[in-house]
This record gives C-alpha cells, sequence and structure tokens, in this order.
C-alpha cells in the first residue's frame, strides 16, 4: 500500500496501534534519544507523568549511552545507573509528540487508558544553518 511516509518499523497489529512523528526538530540528539530510551515499554500516562517530573526535576533521565561529562546524580539509582540529566526541551519535545500519538489513537477509537509505547526512535537531523 502506498503510504504518505515510512517509519523504522511497522506495527504488528495496525488497527490496534497509532503512531506520531515530528521531523528536523531543533533539539539536541543525544538528549532526546536517552529521554526515549528512558520512556520505551511505558504505559502512555505513565510516560507523560514522567516527563512533566523531569521538567521539574522530580524524576530524572538516565544517561546511558550519552553519558560522557554527565554528572552523577542520586535520582539515577532508581534506574541502576548513576549518571542523569533533566533535558527539559528533550521531556518537552517528547511530550508533544505523546500528545499527537494519543489524539491519533483517540481517533481511531482506540481506548487511551492502555496505550504503550512500543517503538520509539530518534534520529539526528541534518546540521542546520543559522
Amino acid at each position: 500500500p502506498f503510504t504518505m511516509t515510512r517509519y523504522a518499523s511497522e506495527p504488528e497489529n495496525p488497527t490496534k496501534s497509532a503512531k506520531a512523528r515530528g521531523s528536523y526538530l531543533r533539539v539536541h540528539f543525544k538528549n532526546t534519544r536517552e529521554t526515549a530510551q528512558a520512556i520505551k515499554r511505558m504505559h502512555l500516562k505513565r510516560a507523560t507523568r514522567y516527563l512533566k517530573n523531569v521538567i521539574v526535576k522530580k524524576e530524572i533521565v538516565p544517561f546511558r549511552r550519552f553519558n560522557g561529562c554527565a554528572g552523577r546524580k542520586a535520582q539515577a539509582k532508581q534506574f541502576g545507573t548513576t549518571q542523569g540529566r533533566w533535558p527539559k526541551k528533550s521531556a518537552e519535545f517528547l511530550l508533544q509528540l505523546l500528545k499527537n500519538a494519543e489524539s491519533n489513537a483517540e481517533f481511531k477509537g482506540l481506548d487511551t487508558d492502555h496505550l504503550v509505547i512500543e517503538h520509539i526512535q530518534v534520529n539526528p537531523a541534518p546540521k542546520m544553518r543559522r
């Protein structure tokens, strides 16, 4: 079937899933990648609560791969690691994406209370000239 955009992975059951994407967003790739890994496999409601907590520094994003110079924080212990940060802008952008995915799911007639983030992927955008 002809689709407007290609996604990296297609859901096994398209009728029971909703998608959202953002492209060429002005956010740091590395921070957003770590934040995305943190909310993977979370329920949608939990993920939005978590990202809002990150913005107010109540919960931390564990930095695992891109963790050079990321300071050690006590909050990171709950994820079994030592380094973490609170990437506010990344969290805000991902919140918008989750909101979009939720309304897409609602439009499809899905039950938004039982949505889980199955697949989330962050690719680096091309360098901007400014």
